[in-house]
């Protein structure tokens, strides 16, 4: 698909080129005509306007390399300083094409500035105008790269992650296999199988989720949805995990607040952050969940409270990246994926909220959803004092 993307915008960029090119040739020529003499034209009116419409960012350039025209966004990509070309890469293109007159286009990682180590990925095309002018198209292809590394690095860590529960469960039924004699040996083994059939369950569970919020536009379908609606129902999916562990979870007052969304995805995100509440508490605590109305701000807040090991300051950072783990083995023994934080970040970005984190080690996490409301709750009726009710 992105192949196909990026084959599409080729195109029409050569379209673009072509039609500059037609439209600086009759200027050339228009400008010959009127003036007879051999001076190089300066840049059309009209060609500047459709310059001036495109995506890309604009150079044109004299065939001596100075620069006729430069767009804003020529100069935010560092590709022109001044008055003159920035790059030694780029001008080795506009010579190329200056010798031979043929339309080159390549990809380049240029520096964002003259400080630091910050990069863009361009995707450059050089044509000729005429006789006498170069056309420099830049795309920012930066995001477009990343998104391909994300991508690429999730296959890795996906494969990696579905290859410790599927080669367990392998081992774990060769056992079971070998052991068919053995009653006790047999039950302790099976044990586990269902310990990591149930991991794999859930992982797979977590990737179809996580995989459902990277759509264009996952909340296609969103409607007014009620935060207290949506607060009970994640509570009571949460209530068997934690009463296994004999944690107690405690529910806070209705804030009565309504947010424009989706219903199943804010009870998937407010069950992962009670879930892994629940995972990183000691058996016999409590975990609080409560929402709050900020009437300033026109927010509503669904806070996750734990007295568990917490979490370093220095992991803190990292902690709604996919698959990252402040305890890997604490994670396995958990049954945690790795995926569920990640799920939470997208579900808060994708409803125009966001998810954070206070927490210490020894003192427990503090995880806090914001989402702007569409609805806020109805002011509450003042006390009717008994002199008034005569």
């Amino acid at each position: 698909m992105i192949e196909g993307l990026q084959a599409l915008g080729a195109g029409l960029l050569g379209l673009i080129v072509g039609v500059v090119a037609t439209a600086m040739f009759r200027a050339s020529e228009r400008s010959r005509t009127r003036s007879g003499a051999a001076s190089p034209p300066e840049l059309d009116e009209h060609v500047a306007a459709v310059l001036a419409v495109l995506p890309s960012a604009t150079v044109v350039l004299r065939r001596d390399r100075s620069i006729l025209r430069a767009g804003a966004s020529a100069h935010a990509f560092g590709l022109v300083r001044g008055d003159t070309l920035a790059n030694r890469e780029v001008l080795e293109l506009v010579d190329a094409v200056l010798r031979d007159g043929e339309t080159r286009d390549a990809d380049l990682e240029v520096p964002r500035g003259p400080f630091g180590g910050g990069t863009l990925m361009l995707h450059l095309r050089v044509a000729p105008l005429g006789i006498t002018q170069v056309l420099l198209l830049a795309d920012d292809r930066t995001e477009a790269r990343r998104v391909e590394a994300i991508r690429r690095d999730f296959v890795v860590n996906v494969s990696h992650e579905l290859k410790t529960p599927v080669g367990a469960l392998s081992l774990l039924a060769e056992t079971v296999a070998e052991a068919a004699d053995e009653p006790e040996t047999v039950r302790r083994f099976a044990g586990r199988m269902q310990t990591e059939a149930a991991r794999l369950s859930a992982l797979v569970r977590e990737i179809i989720e996580l995989s459902r919020l990277q759509v264009p536009d996952p909340l296609g379908s969103a409607r007014p949805v009620d935060v207290d609606r949506v607060v009970g129902e994640a509570v009571d999916r949460a209530r068997m995990p934690a009463a296994a562990k004999d944690i107690v979870i405690e529910v806070g007052p209705a804030s009565g607040a309504t947010v424009w969304g989706d219903h199943d995805l804010l009870v998937t995100a407010i069950r992962n952050l009670l879930d892994n509440a629940v995972a990183y508490s000691e058996a016999g605590t409590r975990v609080a969940v409560g929402t709050t109305f900020r009437v300033e701000a026109g927010t509503v807040e669904v806070v996750v409270v734990d007295r568990g090991i917490g979490i370093p300051a220095a992991e803190q950072p990292r902690l709604f990246e996919r698959f990252y783990r402040v305890d890997p083995a604490r994670s396995r023994e958990t049954g945690g994926t790795g995926l569920g934080l990640s799920i939470v970040k997208h579900v808060a970005a994708d409803h125009g909220g966001e998810v954070t984190v206070w927490s210490q080690p020894g003192k427990g996490s503090t995880f806090t959803l914001r989402l702007p409301v569409i609805r806020a709750p109805l002011p509450a009726a003042p006390p009717t004092s008994e002199g008034a009710s005569r």
